[in-house]
């Protein structure tokens, strides 16, 4: 049983006396069922439980009048054992994107608000079978990840305290010992490899075997690539697949990660695949982290569409579409060159994304400055460089030298804690999940 972050969140939820509908939103099969099921045995007497992919009859439900009475009456037939009591009992509505009308009748749910409701789904961000009236202003939203590396640690047997206790170094900038230095980053090696796919972490923390482990990624790689197949309307769905599967060479071949439409083929422009990268990102499938032409706030007014680097949802999936002996050089610490480069910081894309960050970077092709990673909080820009090593962040440094509204960069390295003279503060690439 994984112990999940969303937890908590559900349970701040139910108690804030204004809430609304609730849509936990995010890419398939990252444990949003499991967890809605899990809090709904803790805090209801009874669930009902509608699940529109695996008994689509259930839509009749919502066929007629969306009046509270008439879907309460409607679910009483469909489910005579069950009673349905306000506060009481939890109404889930799972798979959502398959119903219209279940959609738009989270907003008369939301009015009458004597019933407790959740809906689930993913693919919500894309045209297929949008509700004609979306219930905006009638819904609270949380975003749902893979495991993140916390969650990964947890279920690896590492305790809150000893993640506490690991903090506690983030905030003081003291070296850690390197006996427990190196046990982290070993097991960030193994989360790495194996990404947090809850089915993939499962099976791992099961039985170590990353055969199984890689079996397991390469059928939710193909659960995706169906999913493509099924919901892109048929212009894109050729197209967005090749853009998916050309995400590995993008990020792990090459030394430049900027997403590049030759390496979906030969002659590939943005006039053909651009609308299949857009499908992409709001399928949930991808994540973008975009150029910025200056560093200052806010950095969305300076962000170019059409300059980006694109990653997977989750390293499940970016590992899936290698070879299996990618997953032996990450946990023996013997990658080298641009594949150990790009494993790294699709690492630590992957950590901020989960937080929660928007991802920009910046590249100035006339005095070669690049940083990998710029991210905003409370209203300043950080700055963030990935190394394999321990190299000097040269551009880095030049950046804090001339933005003096800048007060703080990191550093991600294989490696240890420490603070330059410059102000630069690095870290191990675990300690990504602290910021």
């Amino acid at each position: 049983m994984l112990k999940r972050k969303i937890t908590s969140d559900l349970e701040e939820w139910i108690r804030h006396r204004n809430r609304k509908c609730l849509i936990v939103q995010g890419a398939r099969q990252v444990g949003k069922t499991y967890s809605i099921e899990r809090f709904a045995k803790e805090y209801f007497a009874e669930t009902i439980e509608i699940n529109f992919k695996e008994t689509p009859s259930a839509s009749e439900i919502f066929s007629g009048d969306l009046t509270v009475e008439a879907m309460i009456l409607a679910m009483r037939f469909r489910f005579p054992d069950k009673k349905i009591l306000p506060e009481k009992t939890l109404v889930f509505l799972d798979e959502i994107q398959e119903c219209e009308a279940a959609i738009t009748s989270l907003k008369f749910w939301a009015l009458d608000n004597r019933y407790v409701v959740i809906a689930s789904g993913s693919l919500l961000g894309i045209d297929y079978k949008r509700a004609s009236s979306y219930p905006v202003g009638y819904v609270d939203y949380l975003d749902m990840h893979g495991l993140d590396f916390e969650e990964f640690l947890w279920s690896m047997g590492v305790n809150a305290d000893m993640v506490d206790t690991l903090h506690s170094f983030f905030d003081s900038k003291h070296a850690l010992p390197e006996a427990i230095n190196a046990q982290m980053m070993g097991y960030f090696r193994q989360y790495t490899a194996t990404g947090g796919m809850p089915a993939v972490v499962s099976e791992y923390v099961h039985s170590k075997d990353f055969r199984e482990v890689d079996r397991i990624q390469k059928a939710l790689l193909r659960d995706y690539q169906y999913d493509i197949a099924h919901y892109a309307v048929a212009e894109e769905k050729v197209k967005a697949e090749k853009c998916y599967l050309s995400l590995a060479r993008q990020l792990l071949d090459k030394e430049n990660h900027k997403f590049q439409y030759k390496e979906i083929e030969r002659g590939g422009r943005a006039q053909k695949y651009f609308s299949s990268v857009e499908w992409l990102l709001r399928a949930d499938i991808i994540h973008m982290c975009r150029l910025v032409t200056d560093i200052r706030y806010d950095l969305d007014d300076y962000s170019r569409d059409d300059f980006f680097r694109a990653y997977t949802t989750d390293m499940s999936l970016l590992i899936s579409m290698k070879d299996f002996a990618l997953k032996q050089f990450i946990v023996e610490n013997t990658l080298s060159g641009n594949t150990k480069g790009g494993l790294y910081e699709c690492a630590v894309a992957d950590t901020l994304y989960k937080k929660g960050y928007a991802l920009y970077f910046y590249k100035n092709g006339t005095t070669k400055k690049e940083i990998d990673f710029l991210i905003q909080k409370e209203g300043q820009v950080i700055p963030i460089e990935v190394k394999s090593g321990n190299t000097r962040a040269t551009s880095l440094n030049q950046i804090l030298q001339n933005n003096k509204d800048i007060s703080i960069a990191y550093k991600f390295i294989d490696g240890n804690i420490g603070i330059a003279e410059n102000g630069v503060i690095t870290l191990p690439l675990y300690m990504a999940m602290f910021l």
